[in-house]
């Protein structure tokens, strides 16, 4: 584990290095290719006298309310696929086409239906990850032993809330995490790509803002932000979260 770590913190001193190297060796405006320094200065200018702070704050209220509608929405159309042959054939199909569209395809519509505000924002963010939730939760549900199901049945587990939570949710584990995990970056993309467009502060916002202003510092930041705020998320979140069930359902051994 503490080899790992060096050795992630020795890549990104090296990147930060070729960074500055790079910024000086090409010689291009700073508005083009901000240096190391530049953008170091951009973060801290718009966390004390810029709204960075305000704008992530934002960003992570519509994504949490969206991704949680996702994974609600999209574990329950799993469930559905998974019990019905008539809707898996129907609406599954149809689910797994969607899956294809990106969700900035649909915020014209949403614009249309919910105007420029954060309603828009969280609907293509949710459209974002419910496909993808749903189709992990039909695979991990679908890939069960049916030893499983039939050895429940046979010790009186019933069709209930006992077979879903005791035998569905633990068997199918490893593809639902795998599905959130996607889910979640799926999110994201979606959520830039709204706010790019959405009024309200939110990163994306920023970014545009950025963009408009040929300041390339700030726009960098925001990207790094993006990045250090999913990667965060997913090592001390959802990394945590997958040991810690496996952990209580017995599909792993606690490390030593």
């Amino acid at each position: 584990m503490r080899i790992t770590a060096l050795r992630r913190a020795l890549f990104l001193i090296g990147l930060l290095v070729a960074w500055e190297a790079a910024y000086r060796i090409i010689g291009w405006e700073s508005w083009k290719f901000p240096s190391l320094f530049q953008t170091i200065e951009a973060f801290y200018d718009g966390f004390v006298h810029g709204k960075l702070l305000e704008a992530i704050i934002g960003s992570l209220r519509r994504l949490i309310i969206a991704f949680i509608l996702s994974l609600v929405i999209g574990v329950l159309l799993g469930l559905l696929f998974t019990r019905s042959k008539l809707i898996d054939d129907t609406l599954g199909f149809m689910v797994i086409a969607l899956q294809t569209v990106p969700s900035i395809a649909w915020l014209p519509f949403a614009i249309i239906w919910f105007g420029f505000n954060d309603t828009s924002v969280i609907f293509i963010t949710t459209l974002g990850a419910t496909w993808t939730m749903a189709i992990a939760t039909r695979t991990g549900i679908k890939n069960i032993p049916q030893v499983y199901t039939r050895a429940a049945l046979t010790l009186g587990t019933g069709n209930g809330w006992k077979m879903f939570t005791q035998i569905l949710i633990p068997a199918a584990f490893p593809h639902l995490m795998t599905g959130v995990r996607v889910a979640w970056a799926f999110a994201w993309r979606a959520l830039v790509a709204g706010e790019l467009i959405a009024r309200g502060a939110g990163l994306g916002q920023l970014l545009q803002d950025g963009r408009g202003l040929g300041d390339t510092a700030l726009m960098l930041t925001i990207v790094i932000i993006i990045a250090v705020l999913g990667t965060v998320s997913d090592h001390f979140c959802f990394r945590k979260l997958e040991d810690k069930l496996l952990l209580r359902y017995g599909l792993e051994h606690k490390s030593k």
